[in-house]
């Protein structure tokens, strides 16, 4: 195998910073680097189980870890057998942390101590890819009773709309046709930088100085952050994807404030309602978790309510797990059992929600972005679309990949969608 090979795990900054990982290795031959999260406890899990296996496939690769969970659990990574280095966030876009004759530790064979210092480029993904995530933030200074954030990624840093333009544009002149700006807090982007720009006025810049960008979206935003710069450019810019996802964990009061998340209940709401009465057509996505640390019935019965308060399409549903240094892990905690039947049960009527919404697009004309595999893609409110091989239709993939096509909405399995060009 010709260079190292990333194994990203998480979100989307993730998938952005292992571009930049692969790019650092990239004359590192049998090296594979698992790019980690930590967000909950099966995450962690998930990585030492391919770790395992990929030792056993390929016993003599080297292995490196870093990401989130070299943060949050990097001794216990670097006690496995099977790895040969871990490396924390601050160091894993360095060309130094992936040299076999570098030892990435002072005890044993960890360092994970983090840089806070100020970001200067973006974290890009890979030209190959139909859409670019670009790093705009990272770090987070929230303190989230159930969140490892702070600790795996340090304070809140942002990354100056000089760079972020740049790196935009050589995107669309690589023929690029759509951005997704990312971070781990992106609604909290600019009071570090000069002028404490904002969000928004950041936006703003994108959309002024690379005129030829066809589709803007946002990753995950907190909704008490959404000022009106922001929700205008929102709303109102055809450039900008229909499609919100927020930053909800909960639909009760009170677990809301035992989280010391900013927002209630009836801001989440009224915000949603304030977005579809400007833009109707708007698809928005949620993450919540199930089963936290006192919830009682009623306050689950309150998170369940609100995916349909909400209009919720795509709700990503998280059960609690306890993160060790959080104060959440130290509330009374629910018995497994029930955090995963409160999970299963969310997810039962977020997908029910989906396959309805999803049903209602039969018979309607989509605008699809083309990903690689020529196949599938994403219309402008992130529904998935698949255009099926027909005796009518024939194609090589290659030709549609990164195409936007305007597709007839045929049918729906409950999923995604299958569109015929129009």
């Amino acid at each position: 195998m010709s260079g190292a090979e990333v194994v990203n795990f998480g979100c989307r900054l993730n998938i952005a910073e292992g571009e930049a990982i692969r790019a650092a290795a990239a004359d590192q031959d049998n090296l594979v680097i698992f790019n980690s999260c930590a967000v909950t406890a099966e995450a962690e899990r998930q990585v030492r189980q391919a770790i395992r296996r990929t030792k056993r496939e390929r016993p003599e690769a080297r292995i490196v870890v870093t990401g989130c969970a070299a943060e949050t659990i990097g001794a216990e990574l670097a006690a496995m057998a099977e790895v040969d280095a871990v490396v924390g966030n601050a160091a894993k876009r360095e060309l130094r942390s992936y040299y076999p004759f570098v030892p990435s530790a002072v005890e044993g064979r960890v360092s994970t101590s983090l840089d806070t210092n100020g970001l200067e480029a973006p974290a890009i993904s890979g030209a190959d890819h139909a859409r670019a995530f670009v790093e705009v933030q990272n770090g987070c200074d929230h303190d989230c009773t159930f969140c490892v954030t702070t600790l795996a990624r340090g304070p809140s840093r942002s990354i100056p709309a000089g760079a972020i333009i740049d790196a935009i544009k050589a995107r669309v002149e690589a023929g690029q046709k759509e951005v997704i700006l990312t971070g781990v807090d992106l609604t909290s982007y600019g009071p570090d930088l000069p002028g404490s720009p904002t969000l928004g006025l950041l936006v703003e810049r994108i959309l002024t100085h690379v005129p030829a960008l066809e589709r803007l979206r946002l990753s995950s935003l907190d909704s008490i952050e959404i000022d009106d710069r922001l929700f205008d450019l929102i709303t109102g810019e055809d450039r900008i994807m229909p499609h919100v996802h927020l930053s909800l964990q909960s639909g009760d009061d009170m677990i809301l404030k035992r989280m010391k998340r900013r927002h209630l209940r009836a801001d989440a709401v009224r915000l949603v309602e304030r977005l579809k009465a400007k833009r109707p057509d708007i698809a928005i996505g949620a993450d919540i978790i199930a089963g936290f640390p006192t919830e009682e019935e009623d306050m689950f019965a309150n998170s369940l309510a609100l995916l349909e308060d909400c209009d919720i399409v795509f709700g990503h549903i998280f059960p609690y797990s306890p993160r060790p240094g959080t104060a959440a892990a130290r509330m009374p905690q629910l018995d497994r059992a029930t955090i995963k039947a409160r999970a299963d049960r969310l997810r039962t009527a977020a997908q029910g929600r989906k396959a309805h919404w999803l049903e209602s697009m039969i018979g309607t004309e989509r605008r699809v972005l083309i990903e690689r595999d020529g196949r599938t893609g994403h219309a402008e409110n992130h529904a998935s679309v698949e255009i099926p091989a027909t005796e009518d239709f024939r194609f090589a993939p290659d030709a549609l990949k990164g195409r936007i096509m305007t597709l007839t909405i045929t049918a729906s399995d409950g999923a995604k969608l299958t569109g015929i060009p129009a």
